[in-house]
């Protein structure tokens, strides 16, 4: 059954439909798990991959679905909505469908944007678990990063505290003599925190710990979530944790959790993460969570076991990539893929024509604040002129030998000129189109999307990767500018470029993967430019090493690591009702 969305909000959507939601144990039967392979967790659950994995090992894999967007306004445009759209017109037409989606921070969570549950009739429930922590991978992997960071900072302080003699009696190590001036690392917490994006640590006395610059990132950016996406099972996660770079030694040799003895004790804190936790869409049809957000700062995908998983288990299973298609699509299409080895069967597109209108010219949105009536209203203009952006992005998914299917994610002022206008110039440009109403009508919304997307699966391509693991990382970089953010080259900061060089010339860099850090508000690295900016150059700052995950991170322009919270954040509409419990206020 469809809710009124329009009247309702999504807390009172999800609560109404969680009085039906299957219990961990009804999974079982649903999926045809065994009952080993369904791990309870209050009325969660999360599934034992690595048994599902072996005993399916022969089982066929269904069809591979990967749901992207448009560059995004500051308010999203609802490729999570999407995707459980998708699900669930699919369900609608009696496929066997499930899906995997990515944990949400609690920074955005607590911010403007609010939960990423999807919204209206599409939308994912428990929506409260989901949106606050869910079975707490991410806290999990908060701890398992700052004790790295703790290892790291003891160490300094008893290398300085002590010789070589007494070093060695009191803690069994060799001296590392790390350069206080090269600590690659940095803490992480789970808010949108920027008091503490640069801070001093260590002030006080002598066992006060060793004094200089620190700083915060935001969790879900943490290396750790990134080998959590990309980890193939337990095994893999253990020997990464050992090799993440945590600092480099005065004669410029890299410093690794495993030299500071922390890495198994890492996965320790991370060994119940490696299993993802099944939730469900507002209709019932199942949905893993598993890894985190933010592809301008991270990986941003839903991980390699979920899909893996999901492919064996279901006939159609729908993954979610970050933000746009020239960042998020660009990380599943080069790094994802290549490190899984799985092929997609198509890539869905999400539009929509308030997006399309800014990008066309519209006025500034605000997160948090209403919307222009030119966004609500009929602008056949604004819409026309702002196509271009999502003309761009159908280009992009096709260089990887993929034809898109478009979703117009149809709101409900939307218009039937606006939308026929997006879908001439999307079929125009190649791809296929359809428009969806899942979040006013749920699956009977979405059931000439589904139609778009099951045709499309049957059709096949030619993907395959932009660049080979031969190029190096600065023609990576070059080619990953020009093809797919449209800038005319890329310009170098002398000590981006050194470093660059530097890993370039070392042998155990080559096959490391590229993982771009740019902002997802616009295609180049200014979030101000809207559309498909011309004449433009993408200035590199510095190239992050994340060893353990084997990413090069080349960062563009000035983006933060930590975002920064609001004037008006959504905490302070989020409420408890002390005598039941239950949460309001998430949206």
């Amino acid at each position: 059954m469809a809710y009124d969305a329009v009247n309702m909000q999504d807390w009172q959507i999800s609560e109404a439909a969680e009085k039906n939601m299957p219990k961990p144990e009804d999974w079982i039967d649903k999926l045809g798990l065994k009952k080993e392979e369904v791990l309870p967790m209050g009325r969660l659950a999360k599934l034992d991959f690595l048994k599902i994995i072996d005993r399916l090992k022969d089982h066929p894999d269904g069809k591979y679905i990967e749901v992207t967007a448009i560059t995004p306004t500051p308010l999203g445009e609802g490729k999570s909505t999407t995707s459980v759209g998708l699900m669930e017109g699919l369900g609608m037409r009696g496929k066997r469908v499930g899906g995997a989606l990515r944990q949400p921070s609690g920074g955005p969570t607590m911010n403007v944007k609010g939960t990423a549950a999807g919204g209206g009739n599409s939308l994912l429930i428990p929506m409260t678990e989901f949106s606050l922590g869910l079975t707490g991978d991410i806290n999990d992997i908060m701890n398992a990063h700052n004790l790295a960071m703790v290892a790291l900072t003891s160490r300094m302080q008893h290398e300085r505290n002590y010789n070589d003699e007494q070093l060695a009696r009191l803690t069994g190590m060799p001296r590392l003599d790390i350069n206080p001036t090269r600590v690659e690392m940095g803490w992480v917490i789970d808010f949108c925190a920027q008091a503490l994006r640069n801070i001093v640590i260590g002030l006080g006395g002598r066992y006060d710990g060793f004094t200089m610059q620190s700083k915060f990132g935001i969790a879900v950016g943490s290396e750790c979530m990134a080998i959590l996406a990309v980890a193939r099972d337990l095994a893999d996660l253990k020997e990464r944790l050992n090799n993440i770079t945590v600092a480099f030694d005065k004669s410029g040799k890299p410093i690794t959790t495993g030299d500071l003895e922390v890495g198994n004790a890492m996965a320790a804190f991370m060994r119940n993460t490696i299993n993802p936790t099944l939730l469900c869409t507002a209709e019932y049809q199942p949905c893993m969570v598993h890894a985190g957000p933010f592809a301008n700062i991270a990986v941003g995908q839903s991980s390699i076991i979920a899909d893996r998983v999901g492919l064996k288990l279901f006939d159609y299973h729908v993954t979610e990539s970050g933000f746009a298609a020239d960042i998020g699509f660009e990380k599943f299409w080069n790094v994802k893929c290549r490190f899984s080895g799985l092929k997609p069967h198509v890539s869905v597109l999400t539009s929509t024509i308030r997006a399309l209108k800014m990008h066309g010219g519209g006025p500034k949105v605000v997160a948090g604040k209403a919307l222009p009536e030119e966004y609500t209203k009929e602008n056949l203009e604004l819409l026309e002129n702002g196509c271009g952006n999502m003309v761009h992005m159908i280009n992009v998914i096709r260089k990887s030998g993929i034809k898109p299917v478009v979703c117009i994610n149809r709101f409900y002022t939307d218009t039937d000129a606006e939308v026929a206008i997006v879908r001439k110039a999307a079929e125009a440009a190649g791809a296929r189109c359809a428009e969806s109403k899942h979040w006013e009508k749920g699956g009977e919304g979405a059931l000439e999307f589904a139609d778009a997307v099951i045709e499309a699966c049957e059709e096949g391509n030619d993907f395959d990767f932009l660049y080979p693991l031969e190029m190096k990382l600065r023609d990576r970089v070059d080619n990953i500018a020009k093809e797919v953010y449209g800038a005319d080259g890329v310009d170098w900061s002398p000590e981006a470029e050194a470093k660059a060089k530097m890993l370039e010339a070392d042998p155990k860099y080559a096959d490391f993967a590229t993982m771009m850090v740019k902002t997802h508000l616009s295609l180049t690295h200014d979030p101000v430019l809207k559309g498909v900016p011309k004449g433009w150059r993408l200035p590199i700052r510095d190239v992050l090493i994340y060893s353990g995950a084997k990413f090069l991170c080349p960062c563009a322009g000035t983006i933060s690591l930590m975002p920064g919270t609001s004037s008006n954040p959504a905490f302070r509409r989020v409420d408890v009702d002390t005598s039941t419990g239950k949460v309001s206020g998430l949206f």
